[in-house]
């Protein structure tokens, strides 16, 4: 399988049964006053066992299921961060009343 990004890379398109034979479609733009063959997008052989709207569901939910398992606790942590946020905005405020405070009498 030729890779359109890096080409003449041996990888194995391990989806090939799903998606069937992906083939580059090329448009010609100008570039620099130079012609030159652009990739805008790719076109199957109608081969593949799925449709192409349900390859893109499948391959969207492989890939969000390989991200929450690549880190499940990430929902935790971003709710944990805006509680420090408030903690440390409010902690901020107490500080600099505090800084005034104690530097009154000194000036």
């Amino acid at each position: 399988m030729n890779n359109v990004t890096f080409p003449n890379v041996g990888m194995p398109h391990v989806l090939e049964e799903l998606q069937g034979i992906p083939t580059p479609i090329y448009e010609t733009q100008v570039v620099d006053g130079e012609e030159v063959q652009v990739v805008v997008g790719t076109e199957t052989n109608g081969r593949g066992e799925l449709s192409p709207s349900e390859y893109d569901d499948a391959v969207r939910d492989l890939v969000n299921f390989l991200e929450y398992s690549g880190d499940p606790v990430k929902l935790e942590r971003h709710a944990l961060g805006w509680w420090v946020m408030g903690f440390l905005v409010i902690f901020t405020i107490v500080v600099v009343l505090l800084k005034k405070e104690y530097w009154r009498d000194v000036h």
